[in-house]
């Protein structure tokens, strides 16, 4: 199955399986999490995106990988995301939206906050594989923020173990 493939219909723990396979692509290093996501829009069953963390330049997340990805795709600069994402967009993510970065780019709860400006409402759900471990930033306060302000979390469950194996694949051991 290829990570572009559209799934059966609410099938959550088939897109944390895809939004997996692409954490796998990010390369292992002691310094951040391997992560993956994949943007849906649920009316359609529709892939919109895709993403790993340092796909792209700079230091990127998965999920800001995913939101500029579309904005390339619609022909808008990144800013203008919010206004082209579709009313029922949502992002499987295999770890916790970050809440804080310890360098370069806006957290990705910001981004995925910022969405909610948009003509459509915005990303309106978020489904987590993990929470983020207290690793780099401490404790990650993404989830609390996204539900504060209206976003629903949904954890799926079932593939902890091999997220948290993926993420900090390139971790020193302590």
């Amino acid at each position: 199955m290829s990570v572009s493939t559209p799934l059966a219909s609410l099938d959550h723990e088939g897109y944390m399986k895809q939004a997996l396979e692409l954490a796998k692509q990010s390369p292992p290093k002691p310094t951040n999490f391997r992560v993956g996501a994949i943007m849906v829009d649920e009316a359609s069953n529709r892939i919109l995106a895709t993403g790993y963390t340092l796909e792209l330049p700079g230091n990127t997340h998965a999920e800001q990988c995913c939101l500029l990805k579309y904005a390339a795709s619609q022909n808008v600069e990144e800013e203008q995301v919010v206004h082209v994402l579709p009313p029922s967009a949502v992002i499987f993510t295999t770890m916790e939206p970050c809440n804080k970065r310890s360098a370069g780019n806006i957290p990705c709860v910001e981004k995925i906050l910022a969405t909610l400006k948009g003509v459509n409402g915005g990303i309106k759900t978020v489904y987590l594989g993990v929470t983020e471990p207290e690793k780099f930033v401490g404790e990650n306060v993404g989830r609390s923020r996204l539900e504060a302000a209206g976003i629903v979390c949904i954890h799926v469950p079932g593939l902890e173990n091999e997220i948290l194996k993926v993420a900090t694949a390139g971790h020193v051991a302590t």
